[in-house]
């Protein structure tokens, strides 16, 4: 099969299960309940079964960085068995103890060694080694022995990617040579036909400050996809084009309309699924929360690639269904309910909004007295998604802290608001909502799977939060109740 299998795998039938819903910016649970945590990873289907396996970063709560790679399964894209730990942690190991950077790891089958090999970015405390990492496993789930962690090519490597060839099979690595002065650059480099170490530099972008680099690859094109450097901000990825890896390729262009931040997420991966009906590209992406690293969400969208025009674009959808036998992406509807028929409580109030639904936006929600509530909902009596759609201004940053926007002057950024969402005055079932910041002027969505009774007489209310300090939520423009999953 030449250099190895990843991505271009998945031009493989896979499983033939029922495709499930993909709900971007979700909690996603795996099949034993708990939260799937898998951050900055990269999926690899596996050449005899076609399971689909997610190796990604561990992150618990207190403990961010060092915890572990570790891997789920799936046959559907959508429902995710845990593995455990691919790649564990060493107390005292040079590159793999608890306090280590293991970032961004990707698996790849070597025909030449029979075996699996994990390659991830490898760093001590302080990003001062800026390493490669190479660990190895007969198994795809693991558990991967340590080999190495070395400089590629005596380069510097910071974020890393992976990406195998489908006309060939050849792998290559994809990193950025840092933040300092003399790096700023973003490499492709071909590993050699075992991939056991780096073989040559095919192409550098030069200069352009960027990370995060993955890339695309349809019949014609080559896009790389890579994020600018914000830390744990978002901002808008951008891509180039090319004919051929060694380039010449295109200036960047942004690939999701402008000031949506990428909907708030960060390239990490790409899949490229040959359906029976149509060929699917799929961005996977991170919404990294630096406030709680492990509670960061997943953004999983459909790309759509414009050969004429040479352009490839972001879809969002709250909601969707991807059959992963025929290719096919199916969004779900739902059923739209206005803020401007919600009843405000308290300081909460309708405000004119050039840009919102029917011309009027739900603001001044904020503590546990100033409420938007929506009444006259349909539900089913099974659990339901529901998306909210709001406007984060940025002007209050997290509740009562200082600092405010980013737009201003020595302002912060804090990522998120969180308001309370509470169905038919059931207090004891409270939910905390998740609003990362979007930009004035622009609406964006998060949803919560909400327990919502029989019938058209439900009501669901959205506040701040009172613990200890009153915590702001953002505007609210409306909200789509979708089906029950069957």
């Amino acid at each position: 099969m030449g250099f190895g299998t990843l991505s271009c795998q998945l031009l493989l039938a896979a499983a033939t299960t029922s495709a499930k819903w993909i709900v971007p910016g979700a909690r996603w649970r795996a099949t034993d309940g708990t939260l799937v945590n898998a951050h900055a990873g990269g999926i690899t289907v596996d050449q005899d079964t076609g399971k689909f396996f997610w190796f990604g970063e561990y992150k618990t709560q207190g403990q961010e960085e060092g915890g572990g790679i570790s891997v789920y399964s799936s046959d559907d894209l959508a429902t995710w068995e845990p593995h455990g730990l691919a790649l564990e942690p060493i107390e005292g190991h040079p590159h793999i103890a608890p306090e280590d950077i293991i970032q961004r790891p990707k698996v790849v089958y070597s025909d030449g060694t029979g075996q699996y090999h994990m390659w991830w970015h490898a760093d001590n405390s302080t990003y001062g080694e800026l390493l490669q990492g190479l660990a190895v496993s007969d198994n795809i789930t693991g558990p991967y022995t340590f080999v190495d962690a070395t400089a590629p090519l005596g380069n510097w490597s910071q974020d890393f990617g992976l990406f195998v060839d489908q006309k060939d099979g050849r792998a290559y690595s994809l990193y950025s040579n840092g933040d300092r002065k003399e790096g700023r650059d973003v490499y492709i480099t071909s590993f050699n036909e075992n991939i056991t170490a780096l073989d040559e530099v095919v192409h550098r972008f030069d200069k352009y400050d960027l990370e995060a680099p993955t890339i695309v690859q349809t019949d014609k094109s080559y896009f790389a996809l890579m994020s600018h450097k914000t830390g744990y901000r978002p901002n808008n990825v951008v891509a180039f084009r090319a004919d051929a890896l060694s380039g010449p390729w295109s200036q960047p262009f942004i690939i999701a309309p402008l000031n949506t931040r990428t909907f708030n997420s960060q390239s990490g991966f790409n899949l490229r699924i040959n359906g029976t009906k149509k060929t699917t590209y799929l961005y996977l992406g991170d919404q990294w929360d630096s406030i709680s690293l492990w509670e960061s969400r997943y953004i999983w969208l459909p790309l759509e690639v414009d050969e004429e025009n040479k352009s490839i674009s972001l879809q969002w959808y709250d909601v969707y269904d991807l059959d992963i036998k025929t290719g096919q992406v199916t969004p779900i509807n739902g059923t739209t309910y206005y803020s401007k028929d919600a009843t405000t409580t308290g300081a909460a109030y309708h405000q004119e909004a050039t840009f919102a639904s029917h011309g009027t936006i739900a603001t001044g929600i904020y503590g546990n007295d100033s409420k938007l509530t929506f009444s006259g909902i349909e539900g089913t009596g099974k659990p339901q998604w529901v998306s909210f759609y709001y406007q984060n201004t940025d002007d209050m940053g997290f509740g009562d802290q200082p600092g405010g926007s980013p737009d201003r002057i020595g302002g912060s950024w804090q990522l998120r608001r969180i308001a309370s969402v509470v169905v038919n005055n059931r207090t004891e079932e409270l939910q905390t909502l998740y609003q990362r910041d979007t930009h004035k002027g622009i609406i964006l969505s998060t949803p919560l799977m909400l327990d919502l009774d029989e019938g058209n007489e439900n009501t669901i209310s959205i506040g701040g939060l009172s613990n200890g300090q009153d915590v702001k939520g953002a505007d609210i423009d409306r909200i789509v109740v979708y089906p029950p999953e069957e």
